[in-house]
């Protein structure tokens, strides 16, 4: 079985309250076929048939992660995984370590 799971899962707005985690291809499948059908344009389609294409082994998982990471940029609904979980930032500042 190929493996699916993006390299850091993307934080997606839903509504006004409710943070959606996208962690892998079959989470950016599902969260796109969710996508009102009046709200669907060019990059909706565009991003859905990366992600199957990925799904199939046609494209590679780095593909998947930068449309879903686009889709949500372009559709101003992307959130900081820092801003969803403060507890991230937290451990990234007692381990001196950066984010990617």
């Amino acid at each position: 079985m190929k493996d699916t799971l993006f390299t850091r899962p993307i934080f997606v707005r839903q509504g006004n309250r409710l943070v959606r985690e996208v962690a892998d291809v079959d989470d950016a499948i599902d969260f796109l076929a969710d996508w009102p059908e009046q709200d669907r344009d060019l990059l909706h389609e565009t991003a859905l048939r990366t992600m199957i294409a990925v799904h199939d082994g046609l494209k590679p998982l780095s593909a998947a992660q930068a449309a879903i990471e686009g889709f949500a940029r372009k559709k101003r609904i992307l959130e900081r995984p820092e801003d969803v979980m403060p507890w991230i930032a937290a451990g990234m500042k007692k381990s001196g370590s950066h984010p990617a």
